[in-house]
């Protein structure tokens, strides 16, 4: 189903049914009063939306923290060691 629009291109959307917090509807009803979004499911899509980037943000740094600096410190200076010739044509 097509219902909106996100920066000029056709979003597909699917209704679904979620459960609140009565203080927190009203946090949202209060952004919509105001005029912070035009509605209920645009502000919880656009929260949504920006804890998925957060999550996966946090995600890569947790791994980023597993990498061993001196390791890739060696892997780097191995692949600068190789002649220029033998690198691929781009």
């Amino acid at each position: 189903m097509i219902l909106g629009s996100a920066g000029g291109a056709a979003m597909s959307v699917t209704r679904i049914t979620i459960s609140l917090d009565r203080s927190l509807v009203e946090q949202v009803d209060r952004m919509v009063r105001e005029g912070e979004y035009p509605s209920r499911s645009r502000a919880i899509q656009d929260a949504l939306q920006e804890w998925i980037r957060r999550v996966s943000r946090d995600r890569l740094a947790r791994e980023c923290a597993k990498l061993d600096p001196a390791r890739e410190i060696q892997l780097a200076d191995e692949g600068m060691a190789v002649d220029g010739d033998q690198w691929p044509q781009y």
